[in-house]
């Protein structure tokens, strides 16, 4: 063999070790973020598991009965008088299983308690300042790329608007909003058709409508609409569902609530849509709940002396409409 020869040699040895060198380089760095995405995927597991286990374990009520049997929702049951549209109505009186008083104390910040049973879902609702706190920020206010289930910072806190718009991650270990995509499966939507929000004074029942995908800004995240866009929401969202809803009726005076994650395409999100079906008093706030309503009916008489004045002034130009607010979500 001739020194040419062996120079060739030697230097496609050195090739192979170094090709060896970063093959293996990039086998142990993979496999450190692996370890590491793990390990916060873990962390914001065991946090909310933990959450769930010390403050919204117990629950006095049988929900799927309740969701099963609507008759359930008032017999046998203590009702506190509200007026609502003008109409006095008895809301009935449940023991709520979250323990909001302690839940406070460990994030000032936290609204309500959202349980999904088809898909395992049960998560402390929080509402920030801005809608970018808790995109990676747990309850506990550790970073992480979990995040939170949060509230649009726009929407009131108590739920009483006509769409309130919930932001959740879609997790890849199924964790936040990760299991919101089993809707698209056969049968799991007929497991539950509800989900509930549990708030310190009132609980509410809602019927899901929708499940589909919708760009990423649109008529979906809407908090408030004008003229005929929520009419025009509500027909999209009732007609693009891929969730059968011929057995619900949904009108312009129901409120609803959207609850949205990401597809992994940039330019879309998923979301699972309900209206409100029935309002329970959480058991010891009653006073609470009655001044909520009382707000809620002055406002609904603002808006129609609003309406009136509109109506009987000379057109004016509107200005333009931003059709929601893009969640970066991935």
């Amino acid at each position: 063999m001739n020194s040419r020869n062996v120079r060739r040699n030697r230097i496609g040895d050195i090739v192979r070790i170094l090709l060896m060198v970063i093959a293996l380089g990039v086998f142990c760095y993979s496999g450190y973020m692996l370890y590491t995405f793990y390990k916060e995927y873990k962390r914001g597991s065991d946090e909310y598991d933990n959450l769930e286990s010390s403050y919204a374990s117990k629950e006095s009520e049988n929900l799927e009965a309740l969701e099963d049997d609507a008759a359930q929702a008032v017999e046998g049951r203590e009702l506190v008088n509200v007026v609502e549209e003008g109409e006095e109505i008895g809301l009935p009186v449940m023991s709520s299983p979250i323990n909001f008083k302690e839940l406070r104390a460990v994030n000032p910040d936290i609204k309500g308690w959202l349980k999904l049973s088809a898909v395992d879902i049960s998560y402390p609702l929080v509402q920030g300042e801005d809608n970018d706190y808790y995109l990676h920020k747990t309850f506990e206010g550790e970073d992480n790329i979990a995040g939170c289930l949060f509230i649009n910072y726009e929407n009131e806190p108590d739920f009483t608007d006509t769409n309130t718009v919930v932001y959740g991650h879609n997790m890849r270990n199924g964790s936040m909003f990760g299991k919101l995509k089993k809707f698209r499966e056969k049968g799991v939507f007929e497991k539950s058709k509800y989900f509930w929000i549990f708030t310190p004074h009132l609980i509410y029942q809602y019927r899901i409508f929708s499940g589909m995908e919708v760009a990423k800004t649109g008529l979906t995240y809407q908090t408030e609409f004008r003229g005929d866009e929520y009419k025009k929401f509500l027909q999209t969202a009732f007609e693009n569902s891929l969730l059968e809803n011929s057995d619900v009726s949904v009108t312009e005076k129901d409120r609803v609530v959207t609850l949205s994650t990401c597809t992994g395409d940039e330019a879309t999100r998923f979301v699972i849509i309900g209206k409100l079906s029935q309002v329970y008093v959480s058991k010891g706030h009653e006073e609470q709940a009655v001044k909520i309503y009382k707000r809620l009916e002055r406002k609904r008489r603002r808006e129609l002396k609003q309406q009136q004045q509109t109506e009987t002034e000379p057109p004016t130009e509107l200005p333009p409409v931003v059709y929601g607010e893009e969640i970066m979500l991935n």
